[in-house]
């Protein structure tokens, strides 16, 4: 299967007189849970897969609203302990699905001419970032930040930097999707979400100052399909699932 930038925000792969199983992930595992979840129906043709994917921390305020799902797919460890705490998932349950690190993107046409990290502290420039609730809007936050520790960029990198964002968007998509309409010169996103658009240029950011960021997943308390979420959890963490998702970016556990 080819990677493909256009993948609904919800999914359902769908099979008659199908059980299903929801499944709340964070939006950066768009591409890679519809591939996941295409063969994992392949493989158990009686399951129907629906997939919800947004905001990590969206996600948990549906979730605590009452939302039905079997599982949820965090981008970090705080919505997933938020949960835990409030009595939705079990303290026992998580389980470390997979790392991610951040890449600056940019139209092909580069209008700007960012070639570096340090052009998003140039004035005038246009950026946008998850908001700093997301997940990934933290994680681009503390890499500005570490480079603002770093004389090589200037104590002062992170505010200029910050000061050119003219958007922060509820998730990681929405940032990819304001670069690709040419709506702001960069973004700050996961490199996961730099293959599923292959439309932008990448900058790659230094590992020193790069994050790893942790992803978790757990089936829900309240889930009337336990054992199907268990089920989707053990082949995700498979060396088959592992694989897909390192096509898609992802640094896997295995």
């Amino acid at each position: 299967m080819e990677p493909s930038p256009n993948l609904p925000t919800r999914l359902s792969i769908s099979t008659p007189q199908a059980q299903t199983l929801t499944v709340f992930a964070a939006a950066s595992l768009t591409e890679a849970f519809g591939e996941i979840g295409t063969i994992f129906q392949d493989a158990n043709p009686t399951i129907e897969a629906r997939f919800n994917f947004a905001g990590s921390q969206t996600l948990q305020a549906q979730i605590e609203s009452g939302a039905p799902t079997d599982l949820f797919a965090s981008a970090n460890k705080a919505n997933m302990d938020a949960l835990v705490i409030a009595g939705f998932v079990d303290g026992e349950a998580p389980r470390l699905l997979l790392t991610n690190s951040l890449i600056v993107v940019v139209p092909l046409s580069n209008p700007a001419q960012v070639d570096s990290i340090q052009d998003l502290a140039h004035p005038g420039l246009k950026m946008v970032l998850a908001d700093e609730t997301v997940p990934a809007g933290r994680y681009a936050r503390q890499v500005l930040d570490k480079a603002s520790r770093d004389p090589a960029y200037g104590r002062d990198f992170a505010s200029m930097a910050l000061d050119n964002v003219v958007s922060n968007e509820t998730d990681i998509k929405q940032v990819v999707s304001k670069v690709q309409l040419g709506e702001a010169d960069a973004g700050i996103v996961y490199i996961s979400d730099s293959i599923a658009a292959p439309d932008l240029k990448t900058i790659p950011i230094p590992q020193d100052i790069n994050v790893s960021a942790p992803y978790f997943i757990a089936p829900v308390i309240d889930s009337t399909n336990l054992d199907l979420a268990n089920k989707f959890i053990d082949y995700v963490l498979s060396a088959d699932g592992q694989a897909i998702l390192q096509k898609w970016g992802f640094s896997p556990v295995r």
